[in-house]
């Protein structure tokens, strides 16, 4: 196992490098890059921009008018000085070369050095754990109650399969995954948070203003009273496949002959279903954990952050993109596809303990 171990290991670093890669080439054909949207800043004299750029740019630009951009090739560039169009530049690192650019970045992450936002004055350290705890609010709390609800439902409709309770709790499931999880967090809005109906639950934010002046025992009210209606938009959305995942994967091995044999020998149905197949069905469970964690953790929640307000990960990344806040955007890249990576490798490790007889060691990565 340990040689399985490290052969996975250092096959990340090949996965790591080419989405990395993949990435960077793609970035570089997108229109509207930093630079760009700085020189618009400066075009219409942006507050932000200017001060990104320095105390010397009002004065630039003043003397600026008449000058040709001597075919700087950026939009909007006609009419600045090709110095200033340089200092931009640099600011952001683009007076180098692409694979220049590339080959740093590569040098920073290996040492976990993401560099700052464009637009935040931050570090991606800094911004990743600022937004963390909300994401990871929703994400365990989602994660927790959709494996909660969806196994038991899952072995409870194998083992009715075709009866009335399976046909309606289908038509539930199905209904829940066709709806999808931001059209919810709309309805739940319009119904318990002041939308038309009640004002049961608050519309935004994570805490109440003065959250740290309550006692424990306030603090937990409030965090749950906030959490309620973005975790249920969550679980709605996302409990319908692990429901149908489980009943089918027990479906398969109640079928099989080891069953029968089980069953030949007078083991009980509980017996049979927990001492024989659990172990069996739930195999296919495990291997769809990892990606089921970083959906839920690092993108699923996206539009239910942005909906309810809150400024988590997905939000984060939504707004790198849009903005083009490169090192945001790579940096939180190689950050979720390392993780991602790592917790491939630990579900595989899982299949091990839920199966003995599992054996990677003589298989080909």
């Amino acid at each position: 196992m340990a040689a399985y171990i490290v052969r996975r290991l250092l096959l990340m670093i090949p996965t790591l490098l080419g989405i990395l890669l993949l990435n960077f080439l793609i970035v570089q054909f997108a229109p509207g890059g930093p630079v760009e949207q700085t020189i618009a800043h400066l075009q219409g004299l942006g507050v932000d921009a200017s001060n990104r750029i320095g105390s010397g740019v009002q004065s630039d630009i003043a003397a600026a008018p008449g000058r040709d951009s001597n075919g700087s090739g950026y939009r909007g560039a006609q009419g600045l000085d090709p110095a200033l169009i340089a200092q931009i530049e640099k600011m952001y690192g683009f007076d180098k070369p692409a694979h220049e650019r590339f080959l740093k970045m590569l040098g920073d992450y290996l040492r976990f050095d993401f560099g700052r936002s464009f637009f935040s004055d931050k570090t991606v350290v800094e911004l990743i754990i600022e937004k963390m705890p909300v994401s990871i609010s929703i994400g365990l709390w989602t994660t927790l109650l959709t494996y909660l609800i969806s196994i038991p439902l899952g072995i409870r409709k194998a083992v009715r399969d075709g009866s009335t309770f399976d046909v309606w709790t289908s038509s539930l499931v199905i209904l829940g995954y066709a709806i999808p999880n931001f059209l919810f967090a709309i309805l739940l809005i319009v119904l318990f948070a002041g939308g038309t109906y009640l004002e049961w639950f608050p519309l935004r934010g994570l805490t109440s203003p003065g959250f740290d002046e309550m006692s424990l025992g306030e603090q937990i009210r409030d965090y749950f009273w906030h959490i309620t209606l973005p975790v249920f938009a969550s679980v709605v959305g996302s409990f319908a496949t692990l429901t149908m995942l489980t009943k089918n994967a027990f479906l398969d091995e109640i079928h099989k002959q080891y069953v029968l044999t089980a069953r030949a020998k007078g083991l009980t149905e509980s017996g049979v279903l927990y001492g024989h197949v659990f172990r069996n069905a739930m195999l296919l469970i495990i291997a769809g954990m990892p990606a089921a964690l970083i959906g839920i953790f690092f993108t699923g929640s996206m539009l239910i952050e942005v909906i309810f307000s809150l400024d988590g990960l997905g939000l984060l990344g939504y707004e790198a993109v849009i903005n083009r806040d490169y090192p945001v955007i790579f940096g939180t890249l190689y950050i979720f596809t390392l993780i991602g990576l790592i917790m491939k490798l630990i579900s595989d490790l899982t299949y091990t303990f839920v199966d003995p007889r599992i054996d990677f060691e003589s298989r080909e990565v």
